[in-house]
């Protein structure tokens, strides 16, 4: 029953809410402070990109909303938001899930990034990519995951590694690792307890693709 959904289209209207960080649709209205973001060489290596020109990165966010193959979510402090009720100022990061069309989209590449480095080491990044995980287990039908992280980016991996994701293999050209996790009875009851704050709300969403 999963197989043939629009899946960013069915997320376009979807927010994800948890303890600390709420999870909304990629809009137009997050293009500009995105593509400032990705400005920084840092963040640039961290996500293998390249920079792209404004107007670039706006027909990227409407190629996301149309791509069905791609889950994305712009992630809020939710603190910040519930001060100042606005999404732009609350920006803190972005998730993604890639669905595997080969794998019949069962089989996901989940990425995370924590852009504002105020936020860095709170704990966000793991809540955004755990509430990410489980709305891809409960409404997506996703029954593994996968992610590839630089050799270099020491915190991803041991964060992945507590969300007991094991390295399969290791690519020197690209200079990464690719971890796994199957989404087993063990693995979903530790996910489920572990995001004890998950919530799904409607998104009132005027400015997508």
């Amino acid at each position: 029953m999963f197989q043939d959904l629009y899946i960013m289209k069915i997320n376009g209207r979807t927010q994800l809410v948890g303890d600390k960080v709420i999870l909304v649709p990629y809009k137009k209205s997050h293009v500009a402070k995105y593509h400032k973001w990705m400005q920084s060489p840092r963040l640039q290596e961290l996500t293998a990109s390249e920079p792209l020109t404004e107007e670039e990165e706006y027909d990227m966010q409407k190629s996301w909303y149309e791509d069905d193959n791609k889950c994305t979510f712009i992630i809020l402090d939710k603190g910040c938001f519930e001060e100042t009720g606005s999404e732009e100022q609350s920006m803190i990061g972005d998730t993604n899930l890639y669905l595997n069309e080969d794998e019949g989209k069962s089989v996901a590449e989940g990425e995370i990034m924590i852009a504002e480095m105020a936020f860095a080491g709170k704990k966000r990044g793991w809540e955004a990519m755990l509430l990410m995980f489980r709305y891809g287990v409960e409404f997506l039908g996703i029954v593994k995951y996968q992610v590839k992280i630089g050799m270099s980016n020491t915190p991803s991996i041991c964060m992945f590694k507590k969300m007991n994701f094991c390295t399969v293999s290791e690519s020197q050209l690209f200079k990464e690792i690719t971890m796994e996790s199957e989404v087993n009875e063990t693995w979903r009851t530790w996910l489920n307890e572990n995001t004890k704050h998950f919530s799904i709300v409607p998104h009132e969403n005027e400015d997508l693709g």
